[in-house]
């Protein structure tokens, strides 16, 4: 079978672990040269020394999104080096969570930073390739995915600032979507439940067992769960437009 995403350029940022990385192994298993962008220059190399072992094309770029001109010069250098850009899943993310009248400032403005500038940045210099592809591919089509949570679609207490940002990606992208409809652009999000990866790892003693707590006895997603979803998506025939997907760990209520 034809790798469905053979000659074609892929971007994958929070790519060193969880499900960045995940969504980098699938979107080269389908064909594609994949960028894989971070800050953890030898997590990103292990990963794409592991996809040219596989057969696959990748390219490591090390950088902080949360930097307007170093999110500009990632995607220049993506472009320079493989030549194009097709699909961009923005994937960095940050969750900080517990009551409002006891979160430190500096974890609202990172949240700030990294979901919604960081991924703004990186859209923003992204267009202008995914235009160009979108033109010339034999897909005919290009996808920018975001990668949002169950957080964009239901507030909670202790999650008011992760609910602003999410909650904001979904808007953008629904905006954005409906502007480029008419050129051949996709544009789509994926809301994931709870995942097993390092997110929880960052909240700070008290919260993070709490947390624990909530999902104790819970069989939370994989990664692959969520990249599968990614694929699905970008994989499609240009007829058809993925808009939204919702997964949800099979035993969570919210």
């Amino acid at each position: 079978m034809t790798a469905r995403l053979q000659n074609t350029v892929a971007l994958v940022t929070g790519a060193s672990s969880g499900i960045g990385e995940a969504t980098a192994r699938g979107l080269a298993a389908e064909g594609a040269a994949v960028a894989v962008l971070g800050r953890r220059r030898a997590r990103l190399e292990a990963l794409a020394d592991t996809l040219r072992a596989e057969g696959g094309t990748a390219f490591v770029v090390e950088a902080d999104i949360t930097d307007k001109q170093q999110a500009a010069s990632a995607l220049e250098s993506v472009v320079a080096e493989l030549g194009r850009l097709d699909t961009v899943v923005n994937n960095a993310g940050f969750m900080g969570v517990g009551q409002a009248v006891d979160s430190p400032l500096e974890e609202w403005e990172h949240m700030l930073e990294v979901n919604v500038q960081g991924l703004l940045y990186v859209t923003h210099a992204a267009l202008p390739h995914l235009l160009r592809a979108a033109e010339d591919s034999p897909r005919g089509v290009a996808d920018l995915v975001n990668i949002s949570s169950t957080a964009g679609r239901v507030a909670r207490p202790g999650t008011a600032v992760y609910n602003l940002t999410k909650f904001g990606v979904n808007g953008f992208t629904e905006a954005l979507r409906q502007e480029l409809i008419s050129k051949r652009v996709r544009v789509s999000v994926v809301e994931p439940g709870t995942v097993a990866t390092e997110l929880s790892t960052h909240l700070r003693d008290g919260v993070r067992q709490a947390v624990e707590r909530q999902i104790a006895g819970m069989e939370a997603l994989r990664p692959e769960d969520i990249a599968d979803a990614v694929s699905y998506i970008v994989t499609r025939d240009r007829r058809v437009a993925v808009n939204e997907i919702l997964v949800r760990a099979g035993e969570q209520t919210w």
